[in-house]
């Protein structure tokens, strides 16, 4: 394998990996704050119809965005108003999110376009395009770092650097602001924050929005900038991939950004790497398909040791009179 090869590899690995940290870091916020999120997923699907729609309909790829987030911050709003007001089971609510993003997206889809559930393919300002950074073509030809940085660096569009500048600013929010520790503290002990004076409703609310907002911003870049539209459940799984990560890390958002590049090689190996001989034995390009996938089921068995939780995770919170 040439250096070209490695830095293509890592490159897919970053692009790959980038709607996987921004549903990592929603589900950071949500559970970090005791609301158990599973509806990572519909979520990402929702926002990623809406904005692929809108941005083919207006030609606006930044009124894609926005309608894809203002779609997941609805299922977040139904999230919240279920475990949070109504102390539902935060499980089944998230179960339900995922199907009822699954049911209308291509319910809506094939009432507008027409097309077999999926949406009209994205051109022009309809995508988000690839930024060059500064003097990348100039230093293209200098050995071993030129391609590092005009082609791993360089290129990418503007939500894969949002996604990794994210990561500093989650473990700044959590770790050294108020309001992160009120949020750590009302997922650990919600009652102490109550006794304080601080709502514990309104803390939780805080995180169940902040993870609709980067659910709705991954979405929009799995059908606006990874691909060119929307298709039938294009996420894939990924927002349970990003739930095994966020385990994986242990809520934790450096280890988080870890886990995701970690499962984006994954993925980027499965797409690069099909129909492998062995000697004659060929594996067939479904196995390459499902190894992120085995993988991940492996690697949370295997290795992840003893997670723990913040300690109200999935408990609603009664306050006391």
């Amino acid at each position: 394998m040439d250096f070209l090869t490695i830095i293509q590899i890592l490159d897919s690995t970053i692009r790959l990996s980038t709607p996987l940290l921004l549903a990592c870091l929603a589900g950071l916020f949500s559970e970090r704050s005791g609301v158990f999120d599973i509806g990572l997923e519909g979520k990402m699907l929702i926002a990623a119809f809406f904005s692929a729609a809108i941005a083919a309909v207006t030609g606006s790829v930044w009124l894609g965005l926005l309608a894809g987030i203002a779609s997941s911050m609805v299922l977040a709003g139904l999230h919240g108003l279920a475990s949070i007001t109504f102390r539902g089971n935060q499980l089944i609510s998230g179960v339900a999110i995922n199907f009822l993003a699954a049911g209308m997206t291509v319910l809506i889809a094939q009432d507008w376009f027409r097309q077999g559930g999926r949406t009209p393919s994205l051109i022009g300002a309809g995508r988000f395009a690839p930024i060059e950074l500064p003097f990348a073509g100039a230093l293209a030809d200098v050995p071993v770092l030129g391609p590092i940085y005009s082609e791993l660096l360089s290129g990418h569009s503007i939500l894969v650097y949002f996604a990794f500048a994210a990561v500093p600013a989650t473990w700044w929010i959590l770790f050294r602001t108020r309001f992160g520790l009120r949020l750590r503290a009302v997922g650990e002990n919600p009652a102490a924050v109550d006794t304080a004076g601080v709502s514990v409703v309104g803390l939780r609310y805080a995180a169940v929005g902040i993870a609709g907002i980067l659910c709705g911003i991954a979405g929009a870049y799995l059908a606006t900038a990874l691909q060119a539209g929307f298709v039938k459940d294009m996420t894939a799984g990924r927002g349970f991939i990003a739930l095994a990560a966020l385990i994986f890390a242990k809520w934790r958002p450096w280890h988080a950004m870890g886990a995701c590049l970690l499962f984006g090689f994954l993925q980027a190996i499965a797409l690069r790497f099909q129909n492998i001989d062995l000697g004659g034995l060929i594996i067939p390009v479904q196995v390459m398909d499902a190894l992120p996938y085995i993988l991940t089921v492996v690697i949370l068995a295997g290795f992840v040791g003893k997670a723990i939780p913040p300690r109200a995770g999935g408990e609603p919170y009664v306050k006391e009179r």
